[in-house]
Order: structure tokens, then C-alpha cells, then sequence
């Protein structure tokens, strides 16, 4: 086994045990930050040649605040991973394109990203539930192998999903006339239901329903992400989580909004949205930061920057990304309030030249 495959089967091992853990404390997190931050920086050539040039090394670094962050256009530039491409297991896909351009992550094995996955979900959405029928508002696994959506609310239904939960979205688009009979069905025997999908899959739905409303059990939850990206009407937060609620009779502490990206391997969530912009919240291996692009400082509480997410699981890529999402952090978590703009944004562009000038050299 080459160097780099035993560091992978090492790290991959300490992960899988690290994330399987009830929880960690801020020096368990640490040691498991430098053993992946060590990782990415002696296999992935492009992210350990931005690192030196920011006098960051798996000598010098000693914290997890530390490691540097990439920015989040640059996975559309360059390949950032440290197992060749062709050797990974999966490779995912943004759905956004610049000039052409999708922004890839690679996975060398779908262990620890699965994992993930439903350890998180189990706690966020399940809570004190084994199994839920689920109506799914997004095209399946095998038609979107290259998105991590896909992979999520396929794991989601294949893992938690009770007897009868299934996609609605195909081919011909999203089903209507399929999605109003499970409702009804849902809504005539009193065991709870689920709806997940994107964003927009709801407003479409909903347009679809012409006000149309239903009443689904009580224990009945409803999880969006993603917001509309042009794919459906704008809304604003408190206008969409209302017409959720008044449509399939779910309050709005019920209705979950799940924050990712195909730039990470771990997911955060709120605790519903009876108030808006909603607290987010990641599990024990997965923190956030929120900074000063222009610096990489972070700003004091309650000020509004750019979030830094710092997710171990993404141990293949790069595990601290800077994102383009401005956000304030809060006691429990972070507002996420949408994309970053000003001052903000041109310093996300800036860290952006930045970064691909070191990596390049």
C-alpha cells in the first residue's frame, strides 16, 4: 500500500470512530483537525502549495482555526483532492456553473460521507422516530448520480423511509396527480408523513396544489434546502414557511430547513421555522466561523461576515471551506442570511485570485 493510500485508510478509520462518538470536546476536535488537516496538506498538491504560501504547514499549524480555508469558487477551478480522480469512488457536482464550469468534489470511498449523513439526520430530523413514509420532490440516485442532493434524500428514504415512500419527481417532471393521492392517503390514516425535496420543488408543488390544503398527521415533518435558484418564484422566508404550513397543515416548528453544499460532506439544520432567519446547527464534527474575507479574521458575535465551515468528514478535498454565504454567529449556531454582497463579496473575490495564484505556482 502506498503512503498516501495507508494515510487515507488511517484517517478514514479515526473518522468513521471520531464521527460514530457521542460527541467532542474542543480538544478531541483538534486532534482529528490536524491529523486531516496533515492528510489534505501532504496529498493534495494544489491546497499544500496555498498553505505554504500562507505559512501554514502540518508543523505550524496548532489549531483547527488555523487551517486554511478555501475558497469555495476555487473547487471549480482547480482539482482538490488527494486521491487521483479516476481512483474516487463518487464524484459530485454543483449544480451552479460559471462560464460552463462545475465546481466537482471528490470522494474516494462513500464511508464516512454516508455516515455522515445519517448519524445527522437521525438526530435532526428522525428525533424519536425509526421510520417515516416519505414523499421525496427530487429526481432519484440513478438519474443525478454526479449530485449530492440526489445521494442524501436517496440515503434518507433508503435508510428511514417506511413502507410506500418513493420519488415524485421523474422524467416527465414532478407528479402531481401522484403527489395529491399520497397526501391524501397520509392525511386518511393518521401515520405521520414527510416531504423533502428542494426549495423550489415546494413552490411548484404548491402553484401546482391552485390552494388545495391538507392536513397531515401530527408527528408529520416537511424538510426544504436549497433555496429556489431560479428554478421556481422567489419567496421570502416567512411567506414560504406560511404557505408550507397553511398547504399540508405542518406547523412551521415542523418544517426543517437543511443547509449543505457539494463542497461538504456533513449537513447543518435548524430546529423549524417559526422564526426566520432560523438558527443553524452542525453536529460534533463539523464548526463554523464566522470571518472578515478580506482578512480571515473573524468578527465579533452578533456582526454580520462570511461563514467558514470547518467539516472533518470532507477529509478528501479540503475540510475548511470559505464559503460565500454572509452569516452571523448566535448562541447555538449561526443565521444564515443568504449570500454575501459589498464589501463582503468582493472580499470573497479577492480570497478567490488569492488562493488560485498560490495554488497554480
Amino acid at each position: 500500500m502506498s503512503d498516501g493510500r495507508a494515510s487515507e485508510s488511517r484517517v478514514i478509520e479515526e473518522l468513521l470512530a471520531f464521527i460514530g462518538a457521542d460527541g467532542a470536546d474542543e480538544d478531541a476536535f483538534n486532534r482529528m483537525a490536524l491529523a486531516v488537516f496533515a492528510h489534505q496538506f501532504e496529498h493534495n498538491q494544489p491546497y499544500r502549495r496555498f498553505a505554504v504560501q500562507r505559512g501554514r504547514t502540518a508543523r505550524t499549524v496548532k489549531s483547527w482555526r488555523d487551517v486554511p480555508a478555501v475558497p469555495i469558487s476555487a473547487f471549480k477551478e482547480l482539482t482538490l483532492t488527494c486521491r487521483p480522480p479516476e481512483a474516487c469512488e463518487r464524484v459530485f457536482m454543483t449544480s451552479g456553473t460559471t462560464q460552463g464550469v462545475r465546481g466537482k468534489s471528490h470522494h474516494p470511498t462513500m464511508a464516512v460521507w454516508d455516515r455522515s449523513m445519517t448519524l445527522n439526520f437521525r438526530r435532526r430530523f428522525m428525533q424519536d422516530r425509526e421510520r417515516l413514509r416519505m414523499g421525496i420532490l427530487f429526481p432519484t440516485e440513478e438519474a443525478m448520480p454526479n449530485s449530492s442532493l440526489a445521494r442524501y434524500l436517496a440515503l434518507a428514504m433508503r435508510t428511514f423511509g417506511a413502507e410506500g415512500s418513493r420519488n415524485f419527481l421523474g422524467d416527465g417532471g414532478l407528479d402531481i396527480a401522484a403527489v395529491t393521492e399520497d397526501l391524501a392517503r397520509a392525511e386518511q390514516a393518521g401515520e405521520p408523513y414527510s416531504l423533502l425535496g428542494a426549495s423550489y420543488s415546494f413552490v411548484h408543488l404548491m402553484d401546482a396544489l391552485d390552494g388545495r390544503r391538507f392536513a397531515l398527521p401530527e408527528g408529520s415533518r416537511i424538510l426544504d434546502t436549497g433555496g429556489f435558484k431560479g428554478q421556481s418564484r422567489e419567496m421570502e422566508a416567512d411567506a414560504f414557511y406560511d404557505q408550507l404550513s397553511a398547504t399540508f397543515g405542518v406547523p412551521r416548528r415542523s418544517c426543517i430547513n437543511m443547509y449543505g453544499m457539494t463542497e461538504l460532506s456533513s449537513q447543518f439544520y435548524d430546529d423549524g421555522n417559526e422564526a426566520c432567519p432560523s438558527v443553524k446547527s452542525g453536529p460534533h464534527w463539523i464548526r463554523s466561523r464566522v470571518v472578515n474575507p478580506l482578512t480571515g479574521e473573524e468578527v465579533p458575535k452578533g456582526t454580520v461576515g462570511v461563514l467558514v465551515h470547518h467539516d472533518l468528514a470532507h477529509f478528501n478535498c479540503a475540510s475548511a471551506i470559505l464559503t460565500e454565504d454572509a452569516g452571523i454567529a448566535v448562541e447555538g449556531g449561526f443565521r444564515l442570511l443568504g449570500r454575501a454582497d459589498g464589501a463582503d463579496a468582493k472580499g470573497c473575490s479577492l480570497a478567490v485570485e488569492e488562493f488560485l495564484k498560490a495554488a497554480r505556482v
